[in-house]
This record gives structure tokens, C-alpha cells and sequence, in this order.
């Protein structure tokens, strides 16, 4: 009689690329936040979500990986220039054995647990390999979120696999009414081979002309699954970004937003 195993669960790390010099707002990385900097906060909140076996940030800048260490966490310098945060952690993650390693973007501090659930799930669900990286989206309810280029919209198939990314307002209404749309949110989860073959892939100009890596990767093949989630986000992209967001905190404690 053969008894029936279970297969062993996934192991699954979180990467958090960490650049100092954004273009839109340079050292947003280490910019107060309630308290804390907002490089901590998104890492605190990937830690203590629980779902990871490891938590790394993998920065270009001293004063990152300090931030990071002195309270505690894991950080490591990137070795060389690199032209995205995929390209980026891709260098750090050929040194780990990992199944699933999730990119969350240094200015995501209010990911939460259970979207991070719902990202993980669709490799624990998709036994056939159907899906080379997941992601997530949410609902666009306001025309003014729609038209701000620094939101970047997704379109999906109706198997919620994406078809484009854009800073465009998309889809398009003809007819001038706005309609459903989704926000692309910066998290990432890759299989390990797909993220193996990132560097190995040129920048397209799709990418070069929206500045969005994940165009490249929809031009070289890769199925990217949409997850939607309802969750309160604030990607801190501009200064007014992070007035909002201080904002919000004082609102709702950080500690809540599990």
C-alpha cells in the first residue's frame, strides 16, 4: 500500500531593491515616514508578515544597508550598476536557493499580509507552470489616479494575465467616460528560473520609452499572472506621495494595517 505525500512546501524569499537615487524624488529611500524611513517601514512589513524564509534589501548606497542594519536587518551592496530592481536582486538571488523570490519595491511600505498571501497562492495553485512571475493590481475609482502618469495601469486577458503596463491612462475610453481600470502595484513574485534569465534579456524599447521593466517582460514572453487586491497602498514616488502617505499614518497606526 502507498501511502500519498504532500509535496514540500515552497520556499519563498523577499528581495527589496533599494536605490538611492531616484530620478523623481532622490533619497526618498531614507525620507521620514511617522517616525521611521520608509526603506524600514517596507521592510518591517514584509518581516512581519511571516511569509517569508528570509527578508534582504539589496541596495547601490552605504547609507541604505546602515539603515537596514542597525535595526536589525539583512541587507547586502549590489556588486554592479544595474539598470532596473529586478536586475538588481537577479544578482543577489543566483546566490540563494529559493523557489519563489518576491521583489517588493523599497517604496511599498504598506504592502500587506494578505495580498502577499494571494501573490504566493498562485504558484502553490498553478502546478503546471503556466505562470512565469505574478503581480498585483488594484482598483482605479477616482479619474485623477487614472490620468497621473506616476500610476502605472494594467490591462489583463480574461485569465487575468496582463497584457500591457502603461503610465498612460488605459484602457482608452472613447466615448470620454471613465470606466473600469487597475493600478499596477510594484510587488513582483518570480519563479526562480524566471528571474535567472532576467539579466540575460536586453532592455526593449517599449522599456527604455515608459521606464517600466515589465514591459520587457511581456516583449520576451513571460505570462505574468494579475493578482487583485483591495488593499490600501501608497508607493512613494513623489513628495506629495509622501505627505499623503505621513498623512494617512496619523489616521491609522501602522500597526493596524496588517
Amino acid at each position: 500500500m502507498h501511502t500519498k505525500t504532500s509535496q514540500p512546501p515552497l520556499k519563498v524569499v523577499a528581495l527589496i531593491p533599494a536605490r538611492y537615487a531616484s530620478q523623481r524624488f532622490p533619497g526618498k529611500l531614507l525620507k521620514d515616514l511617522n517616525g521611521q524611513t520608509v526603506i524600514w517601514r517596507t521592510y518591517e512589513a514584509a518581516q512581519k508578515s511571516g511569509l517569508f524564509d528570509e527578508v534582504v534589501v539589496i541596495t547601490d548606497h552605504a547609507k541604505i544597508k546602515d539603515e537596514i542594519v542597525r535595526h536589525g536587518g539583512k541587507a547586502f551592496m549590489s556588486q554592479k550598476e544595474h539598470a532596473t530592481g529586478t536586475d538588481r536582486i537577479a544578482e543577489f538571488a543566483e546566490k540563494i536557493e529559493a523557489d519563489i523570490f518576491v521583489n517588493i519595491q523599497g517604496d511599498e511600505p504598506f504592502i500587506n499580509k494578505q495580498a502577499l498571501e494571494e501573490l504566493i497562492a498562485v504558484f502553490e495553485k498553478d502546478k503546471e507552470g503556466n505562470f512565469d512571475i505574478a503581480s498585483l493590481m488594484t482598483p482605479i475609482t477616482d479619474r485623477e489616479t487614472f490620468l497621473n502618469p506616476n500610476n502605472v495601469k494594467v490591462v489583463v486577458d480574461v485569465d487575468q494575465k496582463a497584457l500591457f503596463f502603461s503610465r498612460a491612462p488605459i484602457p482608452y475610453s472613447r466615448d470620454n467616460v471613465f470606466e473600469k481600470a487597475y493600478k499596477h502595484i510594484g510587488v513582483y513574485a518570480f519563479r526562480k528560473e524566471s528571474l535567472a534569465l532576467i539579466p540575460h534579456i536586453p532592455q526593449t524599447e517599449l522599456e527604455r520609452i515608459e521606464k517600466l521593466e515589465n514591459l520587457r517582460f511581456l516583449e520576451f514572453g513571460f505570462n505574468i499572472y494579475m493578482v487583485e487586491t483591495a488593499q490600501v497602498n501608497f508607493g512613494i514616488d513623489t513628495e506629495e506621495d509622501l505627505k499623503k502617505a505621513n498623512d494617512y499614518l496619523k489616521t491609522q497606526p501602522y500597526e493596524e494595517m496588517d
